[in-house]
Parts: C-alpha cells; sequence; structure tokens
C-alpha cells in the first residue's frame, strides 16, 4: 500500500483529488490543506506528498527523512518522494518545484490515470515529467536570477521600499538597488514594476 498525502489550498480540489485518488485500491490517501511542510512530524509518513506548485515552500525544503524515520519507509527502501501538480507556460515555478526535490511532475490539465502512474513511478523513486511540461523544463534551465535577486525583487513586488528590504535581508541599500538593476536587465524589464511583472508570469514569484 503507497501511503499519498495530498496538500491544495483550495478544499474543493482537495477533495476532489482524494476522491479520484482513493478509487486505487492500492494507495492509501490522506489530505492536509495550507503549504507542504517535510519537516513535520507524522506517526505514520506517506511515501509520496502530492502538492498544488503553489502550495510548496521555499527552495531547498526537499523531501527527507531522518533516522528516526527511515523505519517507516522500509518496504520502499527510501524516503518520501514529491510529486508536483503543474501548468504549462510557468517555467520559474517547475524551477522552484526542482530546487525544492521533486520527483514528479504532472500538468493539471492532463488524464487522471497520469497522476496515478506518476504517483507510483515517484513511490518507487524513479523520477516522472509529463511530456506536455518538457518545453517549459528546457526553459526552467534558463531562469536568469540568483536566488537573492528573487528574494529581493519578491519583496519589492510586495511593496517594501528599499531601507525595508535591506533592513530584512542585512544588506545595504546600495546591494540592494544593484541586486535590483541586475533582476531588471536580466529579466528585460523596463523597471522594478515591470521586472516584477515579467517575472511572475513566468513563475519566478
Amino acid at each position: 500500500m503507497i501511503r499519498v498525502h495530498v496538500v491544495h489550498h483550495v478544499s474543493l480540489f482537495r477533495s476532489a483529488l482524494v476522491a479520484l485518488l482513493r478509487a486505487d485500491t492500492t494507495l492509501d490517501v490522506s489530505s492536509a490543506p495550507g503549504c507542504v511542510s517535510f519537516h513535520g512530524t507524522y506517526v505514520t509518513p506517506p511515501h509520496v506528498f502530492v502538492a498544488d506548485i503553489d502550495c510548496l515552500d521555499s527552495p531547498g525544503h526537499s523531501p527527507g527523512h531522518t533516522d528516526k524515520t527511515v523505519s517507516a519507509y522500509g518496504d520502499l527502501g527510501h524516503g518520501p518522494g514529491l510529486l508536483v501538480l503543474a501548468t504549462v507556460r510557468k517555467p520559474g515555478a517547475l524551477r522552484k518545484a526542482f530546487d525544492a526535490g521533486a520527483l514528479g511532475y504532472v500538468n493539471k490539465d492532463g488524464e487522471p490515470r497520469r497522476l496515478v502512474e506518476a504517483i507510483h513511478r515517484v513511490a518507487r523513486g524513479e523520477r516522472f515529467i509529463d511530456e506536455s511540461l518538457a518545453f517549459d523544463f528546457l526553459q526552467a534551465a534558463k531562469m536568469p536570477l540568483t536566488p537573492r535577486e528573487l528574494s529581493v525583487l519578491a519583496m519589492a513586488a510586495e511593496g517594501a521600499p528599499i531601507d525595508e528590504i535591506a533592513r530584512s535581508l542585512h544588506l545595504s541599500k546600495g546591494t540592494i538597488r544593484n541586486y535590483l538593476a541586475a533582476a531588471i536587465r536580466k529579466v528585460g524589464g523596463r523597471n522594478r514594476l515591470d521586472a516584477v511583472r515579467i517575472s511572475q508570469g513566468a513563475g519566478w514569484l
């Protein structure tokens, strides 16, 4: 039996996913709202996290396991895998999912059987990439912004002024201006607002 934990911030979609997956008798399905946390405590940890791509934690929170939970995966021989539900034309979001350690990538507009197939593959520790997302993966490799530039641009997108960003990141105001200028140049924006628009459209923010 493969233990699957579904995470989606929209209750209706989350319930529909759970109902769909429970039709497969080889899956033991649970769910939760909000964002994915791979560092929570589970009495019986899942083998596969199925998460909407917008529900991921920040990059670097990859699914891992501690010595305490290794025994829970003895039947499959490895820790939990992350499978994300994605949309086309969002290469930046795919890049963030990759950086978060995702093994599986399924198109939200695809056939339900593809999701079930992907879960079984990821549970075996194998990578699964929906063919319809292949081009976006090529684009994702070309993401021009560094993690620091992304964090500065993300704070700017929320309306934070230069001095507030500088305090939050423990950097000088001049350094923040340099990061913003670099981000604007790299994405081909005319100004800060244009750079935010381009980055959000690509799924980087």
